[in-house]
């Protein structure tokens, strides 16, 4: 069976939006350790893996919205597509306490083979369907409440976005006009960074975007992942409405 390194639903649906899941799998590739990065499966179902409950998140919502969806079918282990190619937490090794075994002695040819293979063909997909006039991009992400060690995150839902970002701001007005959620401005961290997927297909290309990160617990069954949609399909047409843009 040939491998898919991204999935694409509602290609041609019509509307401006185009929803992207960076972190929506926790496949690992055979190439990559022979389809095994060396961990327990307990670990490859926690955060470090994948987003958790994202990728239908983002399902849901390119469905309510008419709006085509991408996403990667990759573990973020395997490699970030959330990051740029230069960085150096691209192939992570070390990830919230946890050793990556198969990556620990990962060299310049198997990164090389997972940019080819995943990496590269996913931003492809995505640069493709951004292309449409008039594009407003949200990512879709997950975190998780608690890191090993630290206190846990209030926050629901965060908004992230560099400075001077023209959308945002719109989304973070309409979400506490809804006086419902506990929502982090650059939340539970800021989360753009150069070279990643936000800033390669919508912050220098000049489209209007925003990163939603979900809080993993609220999005972890069908029901929230169902209602957590609901709340964007609702908010996100207003925020745009009124930026005007």
């Amino acid at each position: 069976m040939t491998y898919t390194p991204y999935f694409v639903h509602g290609a041609d649906r019509p509307a401006r939006w185009l929803i992207t899941c960076d972190h929506a799998t926790n496949h690992v590739p055979e190439f990559a350790g022979g389809g095994d990065l060396g961990l327990p499966r307990a670990d490859m179902e926690r955060h470090i893996a994948y987003d958790v409950g994202a990728y239908e998140v983002a399902k849901l919502l390119g469905g309510m919205l008419d709006a085509p969806v991408v996403a990667s079918n990759f573990s973020r282990l395997v490699i970030d597509p959330n990051r740029g190619e230069d960085d150096p937490t691209l192939l992570m090794k070390l990830y919230d306490g946890t050793i990556i075994p198969a990556n620990r002695h990962a060299g310049a040819a198997e990164l090389t083979e997972r940019l080819e293979k995943c990496y590269r063909p996913y931003h492809r997909a995505l640069a493709r369907l951004a292309e449409r006039p008039g594009t407003v991009i949200v990512s879709i992400h997950s975190f998780t409440r608690q890191l090993r060690g630290r206190e846990p995150r209030p926050w629901e839902i965060g908004i992230l976005f560099p400075e001077g970002e023209r959308f945002s701001p719109f989304v973070i007005e309409e979400l506490k006009r809804e006086d419902a959620f506990c929502t982090g401005v650059n939340q539970p961290y800021t989360g753009h960074l150069p070279g990643d997927a936000i800033e390669t297909h919508a912050t220098k290309p000049g489209r209007p975007n925003t990163l939603v990160e979900l809080r993993n617990d609220l999005i972890a069954e069908h029901s929230g992942q169902h209602a957590w949609a609901g709340h964007l399909a609702r908010i996100l047409p207003r925020a745009l409405d009124a930026s005007g843009l």
